[in-house]
């Protein structure tokens, strides 16, 4: 079975940033973010939910990925512009590793997980598409959720939007 390629447009939009918008003008980045960086714009911005941020602290945001992998799919970044582990500060470090374990908890709890694919591509040899700004993809997984729409026909299914996905996760952190 050979791969399909699928028209996307879209998604270029999502990778490198709208820009020049009234919106655009209202973003505060912080020091050191890269204007075309798509997770620095999300922390600059005090619009959440067409960014899709389920969470922000000081150190650490939590994003919905756009094009999941499964559903739940969430993207755990620095707050910060920076590319390495190296370059991350111990509370950096501490604070990714307890967003991480607070929102596998929170997913857990309301969408019945069973478990979780935690990674992280460190460069473009690892596969990181987007290799300058450090994030954690944490897939929530369920026995048997791979299929035969998996399998024969190569498509992900995914049976929850990012709108409701957001307002769920909204909910439950006050839980």
């Amino acid at each position: 079975m050979g791969n399909e390629q699928l028209w996307a447009p879209w998604r270029l939009s999502y990778i490198k940033g709208e820009r020049g918008s009234a919106a655009d003008r209202e973003l505060k980045f912080l020091p050191d973010a890269d204007p075309a960086c798509f997770l620095c714009r999300a922390v600059a911005s005090a619009d959440d939910r067409e960014n899709l941020v389920v969470y922000r602290s000081e150190k650490t945001a939590v994003v919905l990925n756009r094009y999941p992998y499964n559903n739940g799919h969430l993207l755990i970044i620095p707050a910060r512009h920076k590319a390495r582990l190296q370059d991350l500060e111990d509370d950096e470090h501490l604070g990714m590793q307890q967003t991480i374990t607070r929102f596998t908890e929170i997913i857990e709890r309301s969408m019945n997980a069973e478990g979780f694919n935690v990674g992280l591509n460190l460069g473009r040899a690892s596969g990181a598409g987007w290799p300058g700004h450090l994030h954690w993809h944490v897939v929530p997984r369920w026995t048997g959720d791979t299929n035969f729409m998996d399998i024969i026909a190569g498509i992900d299914v995914i049976p929850q939007s990012l709108d409701a996905l957001w307002e769920l996760l909204q909910a439950e952190q006050s839980k």
